[in-house]
């Protein structure tokens, strides 16, 4: 399996071999599927909080006397079943929404996911040899890369001069190759590897 290398102006120069362990696997769609909740549902913050019978702020007096009225005693007007009352077995801010999986199936599905995008010509490689990048010429070399909607640019190490110049970009982002997650991989059409990151996703992940 192979994909092309392209310059800063657009045009294909050689191509590069992709390792077949990591992007030319059988993609396992319930894996997949399975590790794109395990992150949304983990960055999922737990707001819905209601208030007990113990937490309401009104209704401390007692309803009317215990005996000889010929109804149910009451403690007060805080219980649930009172209009203003508190609530009862509704949820409170401590849920848990996290998903378990097995760091090999993670490591399956991420691979599952490179794979695909290799499948559909979807990942290419940018040899890149600018050290301080305006805006102006990374929005220029997004528009000479076979891009069909918006772009995911994968680098081995943090490049500060590329971060600024690509964050106003509104097709395009920025990521570290250890950080390659499932959301992105599905959120983005082409995915770029620009120098040695496809080497670091290959030693990262494949060791």
């Amino acid at each position: 399996m192979k994909i092309p290398i392209y310059d800063l102006s657009g045009e294909q120069v050689k191509e590069a071999e992709l390792d077949t362990k990591v992007f030319w696997i059988e993609p396992n769609k319930i894996l997949m599927h399975q590790y794109l909740l395990f992150q949304q549902y983990g960055k999922r913050y737990n707001v819905a909080q209601t208030l007990t019978k113990w937490e309401v702020r009104w209704g401390w007096r007692k309803p009317y006397r215990q005996k000889w009225t010929g109804r149910a005693r009451q403690w007060s007007t805080r219980n649930p079943h009172y209009i203003w009352g508190g609530v009862a077995h509704w949820p409170r801010w401590n849920q848990n929404f996290t998903i378990r999986m097995t760091k090999k199936s993670r490591k399956k599905a991420l691979f599952s996911f490179l794979s695909y995008r290799a499948s559909q010509n979807q990942i290419i490689w940018l040899d890149w040899n600018i050290e301080s990048p305006s805006t102006k010429e990374m929005k220029a070399v997004v528009q000479s890369l076979p891009v069909e909607r918006n772009v995911l640019f994968v680098f081995s190490e943090r490049n500060t001069s590329f971060f600024l110049s690509i964050k106003n970009i509104p097709n395009a982002k920025y990521i570290f190759a250890q950080y390659l997650n499932p959301e992105d991989l599905s959120n983005y059409r082409t995915i770029c590897f620009v120098w040695d990151s496809l080497e670091t996703v290959t030693s990262h992940f494949n060791s």
